[in-house]
C-alpha cells in the first residue's frame, strides 16, 4: 500500500535553495493567510524573507495589521521578514516613472506588443527584488486567471525584448540616423543608450525566466477548499503550471 504523505509544508522550508514561492489558487480560498504563514515559519529558518502582495484586493496589510507600500517594508515583531504589496496592472502614470518608459521610442515600440506594460512593470519589481537579495521570496497571489498571467509575464518579455533586440540587429545604423534626426546630436549615442537598458532588462529577465522553471528554485502552493468546483479549478491551475514548468507539489487544503 502507498504511503500517505504527511500533511505539511515542511519540505517547503528544509528545501534551503527554494527562492521564489508562489501561493495561489481561486478567490477566497485563504491564500493570505497561508502564504502569511508560510513567510512567518521560513523567516525562523532563513536569513531575510520577502512577502509580496500581487493581489489588487491587498489583504497582507490586514493580515499582519500593518500598512504596506510597493517598496519592501519590515514586519513589525520581526528582524528578518519584510512585505510590500505591487498592482499588477499599474495606471499610466506609474510606468512613465520606469527606466524603461524614459524613452519615447522605446516606449511606442513597446506599446505595439500585447501585455508589455504590465509585464515591464513586474520586470521592475523583480530587478528591485533581485538587488535586495533575500534569500526566499514568497507571493501571496491573485486568484488564479491573474495569476497565470503574472508567471506568463517573463515569457511575454523574453519575447518582446529579443523582437526589440532583433530590429535593432536588423535596421543597424539607421535607427541612429533616425534618432540624430529626431533628437538632434548624440541621438545615436541615446538610442546605444536606451538598447543597452533594453538588453539589461533582457538579462535579468532570462535569469528570473530559468529560475523559475527550476524545481529547485521555484515552487507553487496551491491553496483550495474541500469543495469540487474549488478542487476542480486547482487540478486545472496544476495543469495549465505544468505548461510553464514551474513546479508544484504541494496543496494545502484549508479547512
Amino acid at each position: 500500500m502507498e504511503a500517505i504523505p504527511e500533511p505539511t509544508l515542511r519540505n517547503v522550508l528544509e528545501q534551503t535553495d527554494l527562492k521564489w514561492i508562489f501561493v495561489g489558487g481561486k478567490g477566497g480560498v485563504g491564500k493570505t493567510t497561508c502564504s502569511s504563514s508560510l513567510a512567518v515559519q521560513l523567516a525562523a529558518v532563513r536569513d531575510s524573507v520577502l512577502i509580496i502582495s500581487t493581489d489588487p484586493a491587498h489583504n497582507l496589510s490586514d493580515a499582519f495589521r500593518q500598512k504596506f507600500t510597493k517598496t519592501p517594508s519590515l514586519v513589525e515583531g520581526f528582524s528578518n521578514l519584510y512585505a510590500m504589496e505591487v498592482d499588477p496592472n499599474p495606471e499610466t502614470g506609474d510606468t512613465e516613472g520606469l527606466d524603461w518608459a524614459q524613452d519615447g521610442f522605446l516606449s511606442e515600440l513597446a506599446g505595439s506588443i500585447p501585455g508589455i506594460d504590465e509585464a515591464m512593470s513586474f520586470a521592475e519589481v523583480m530587478k528591485q527584488v533581485q538587488s535586495l537579495d533575500y534569500s526566499a521570496i514568497v507571493f501571496d497571489t491573485a486568484p488564479t486567471g491573474h495569476t497565470l498571467r503574472l508567471l506568463n509575464f517573463p515569457n511575454i518579455l523574453e519575447k518582446g525584448l529579443s523582437k526589440l533586440m532583433s530590429l535593432k540587429n536588423a535596421m543597424g545604423g539607421m535607427m541612429g540616423q533616425m534618432s540624430s534626426m529626431l533628437g538632434g546630436a548624440g541621438g545615436g549615442d541615446v538610442t546605444e543608450q536606451m538598447l543597452g537598458k533594453v538588453e539589461g532588462m533582457l538579462e535579468i529577465v532570462k535569469k528570473i525566466n530559468a529560475q523559475f522553471k527550476d524545481p529547485n528554485m521555484t515552487t507553487f502552493v496551491c491553496v483550495c477548499i474541500p469543495e469540487f468546483l474549488s478542487l476542480y479549478e486547482t487540478e486545472r491551475l496544476v495543469q495549465e503550471l505544468a505548461k510553464y514548468e514551474i513546479d508544484t507539489h504541494n496543496v494545502v487544503i484549508n479547512q
